[in-house]
């Protein structure tokens, strides 16, 4: 079947609410059980699987971008559809927003026995917030560093020039990417590195009970922080790897590294042999960082 924007756009949205109920669900067993049901471990792994199962579900599709900061680097680095750039993005709001609704719906009974008053002892299952000392310009760089690492490995795992992994293995290897992320930079900000991923789920708890959900503890607006600071981030991930080591990749690389340009690292797509109507589909995250 042809792959139509609304395809597209409802992939997107699966796929982010498969990521979000994994990461959203994982949190909130943890912090309901008050540890007895994981720990940290838990956490930076149910947020790799769910991105990892995230990516295999949209990936066909629609790339499996699941996050507007990486479809913003796709559309300033590799040519991605700057009309599609708003819509990806809400479809990923949406997905987020619905599967924290539905975590929010399934672990009601929990949470009314844990945090009967909804207060910022339970605010964390569903969006991020800096930890205890951290303060907004450090959560702010956090954030940029976290998504820069993000994006800039992300177009390192599948750019067609640089030995990517195999046999369908970068969702795989993706979600261990964001594994590494929270355990080494997860402390100070949650490691949200997505805005869908925060304002989606931080809209659902506002809307169910969570009268503080847009600020921190101490009463600061902090909605906003992992929105801007992932964008900035993703620019400079991607910037940095086009920089750094695209621009080397292959003949074409040397070559334009040789007269000081920067190639786009694009390479013939697949002719006759591809399956028929595959011309209509959308490209996959493979082909869209070539």
């Amino acid at each position: 079947m042809k792959n139509s924007l609304a395809g597209e756009l409802a992939s997107e949205f699966a796929g982010t609410m498969i990521l979000i109920l994994f990461g959203c669900g994982v949190v909130a067993q943890v912090v309901t059980s008050e540890g007895a049901s994981g720990d940290w471990n838990s956490l930076v792994w149910g947020w790799g699987i769910g991105v990892m199962l995230g990516v295999y579900v949209a990936g066909r599709v629609s790339g499996a971008h699941l996050n507007p900061a990486v479809t913003f680097a796709l559309a300033v680095f590799k040519g991605f559809s700057w009309r599609k750039v708003l819509p990806y993005s809400l479809a990923q709001l949406a997905g987020a927003f619905v599967a924290a609704l539905i975590v929010r719906a399934v672990y009601a009974d929990a949470l009314a026995r844990f945090d009967p008053e909804h207060t910022v002892a339970t605010q964390t299952i569903f969006s991020t917030l800096p930890g205890e000392g951290v303060s907004i310009p450090t959560a702010f760089l956090d954030q940029v560093v976290g998504t820069a690492i993000l994006v800039f490995v992300i177009f390192a795992l599948t750019n067609a020039l640089n030995n990517p992994p195999g046999a369908n293995m970068a969702p795989v290897t993706i979600g261990l990417l964001v594994v590494g992320i929270g355990v080494a930079f997860g402390t100070n900000a949650g490691y949200a590195i997505n805005p869908a991923r925060d304002l989606g789920p931080r809209l659902a708890s506002f809307l169910t009970g969570y009268d503080t959900a847009f600020h921190t503890a101490d009463g600061v607006l902090y909605f906003w922080l992992p929105i801007i600071a992932p964008l900035i981030g993703a620019v400079v991930g991607g910037g940095l790897f086009v920089l750094l080591v695209e621009r080397y990749l292959g003949p074409a690389g040397a070559a334009a590294a040789a007269a000081g340009e920067v190639p786009t690292g694009r390479v013939p797509q697949p002719g006759p042999t591809e399956p028929s109507g595959s011309e209509h589909r959308a490209p996959t995250p493979l082909e869209e960082t070539r």
